[in-house]
């Protein structure tokens, strides 16, 4: 029989729990894997959760803009897999879909992440858990990657204790948490998922080698990343723009931008929109950029060296990644074409100017064959084409 959490919990009146449907033949199929009965049943009852005010418990759902389970086992997958690479290469966790794998099912506003272990037995009812923790505390006992010899219900039962019990937990365990559950605040409308169908390959050996290994220039970056059908520039023009700069920009830039437009590359990487007209236009953006690096200058030159935009050689900053790094030219001689490119990294000292110019550095970081402090590298098990993206703006985008 299957234990229910309702045993040692109470819903929260202000967000009761309340079930999503899950087509569980699905999921399973989708996954490679059954799940154990425990989880189907939590899910089926309660739906997401906000577990003792502390824990998530995620399940089959979605939505939008919010929450989609598929993005979200995926995306913590790929995050665990990469934090583990700091460990021992004996140490380190496989991670589904790989055979064994651990497979998550909840986090904590701590930023832990629980697993279970599927490697424990073909009988997924007695698969237990493992919990990435953040950060742990010395002394406290916890291991960066701690594994109980207790399955999901066991484990949130044994958070829940407010004293001594028997039988006692096998380790040291978060909480005591409160015996109370809530829908997860962030999922008030959540609905239900539906697995994804199998997607074909987008190109073909033959393409792949020349998006990942032999192509050049414009031709292989539109080949790895395609272009928007409508790239998005603005209202304005090319010549309005230099004329408000005082300086025409580099050419690459230019037929860049018209076949991409404004847009954020690889959910990093996000272009000003050039030719805006009013108040989010441009050169807007430059000036409040570089009014922030001469603020930051002012007593730290050993951190902030650059020269900024519009004195001579000054830095032009023209995209900007999620994590506040900023990508831009030095503004060095008359012709723009030869301005060489820079980053300046929000969490690192500033490096030199980068080497290639602007397509054939967006084509290198995209190939996942060149990184820098600012711009994120892919992991050696990601795939480049993959992860190689452009998302076009409209009018309505901030930048």
């Amino acid at each position: 029989m299957t234990l229910d959490i309702s045993a040692f919990t109470d819903p929260d009146p202000e967000r009761p729990p309340a079930p999503v449907a899950v087509d569980w033949a699905a999921v399973e199929q989708w996954l490679g894997l059954r799940l154990p009965d425990d989880y189907k049943h939590l899910a089926d009852v309660h739906g997401p959760l906000d577990f003792g005010e502390f824990l998530w418990i995620h399940v089959p759902c979605v939505e939008e803009g919010r929450f989609t389970y598929g993005e979200w086992l995926r995306d913590t997958h790929r995050e665990a897999r990469i934090d583990a690479r700091d460990l021992p290469e004996d140490g380190r966790p496989v991670l589904h879909p790989a055979p064994g794998g651990l497979l998550a099912w909840g986090c904590t506003r701590d930023s832990d992440v629980l697993f279970w272990d599927t490697s424990v037995s073909e009988d997924p009812n007695r698969w237990t858990v493992v919990v990435s923790h953040c950060g742990t505390v010395p002394g406290s006992g916890l291991q960066p990657w701690h594994r109980y010899d207790l399955t999901l219900t066991e484990y949130l039962r044994h958070t829940v204790r407010e004293g001594w019990e028997l039988p006692s937990p096998p380790g040291p365990l978060i909480g005591p948490l409160p015996g109370t559950v809530a829908r997860t605040a962030f999922l008030p409308d959540a609905g239900p998922w539906t697995p994804p169908e199998p997607v074909p390959p987008r190109l073909s050996a033959a393409e792949r080698r020349v998006a990942l290994e032999t192509g050049t220039g414009p031709d292989a970056l539109r080949l790895l990343c395609p272009p928007p059908d409508h790239p998005y520039l603005g209202d304005g023009t090319w010549d309005g723009l230099f004329a408000e700069l005082g300086t025409r920009l580099p050419r690459e830039y230019v037929t860049l931008m018209e076949r991409y437009g404004a847009g954020c590359w690889t959910e990093w990487l996000r272009f000003f929109t050039p030719l805006r007209t009013g108040e989010r236009r441009f050169v807007h953006h430059v000036e409040e950029t570089t009014d922030a690096y001469r603020q930051l200058k002012d007593g730290s030159e050993d951190w902030y060296p650059l020269t900024v935009w519009p004195a001579a050689g000054g830095f032009l900053p023209f995209a900007v990644s999620i994590d506040g790094d900023y990508l831009g030219w030095l503004t060095e001689g008359d012709d723009p074409d030869a301005w060489p490119l820079i980053v300046w990294p929000r969490h690192a000292r500033q490096g030199p100017p980068l080497d290639g110019g602007l397509v054939d550095t967006l084509l290198a970081w995209q190939r996942g064959t060149f990184s820098t402090e600012g711009l994120a590298g892919l992991d050696e098990e990601d795939d480049p084409v993959e992860f190689a993206v452009f998302r076009a703006w409209d009018d309505r985008a901030y930048w």
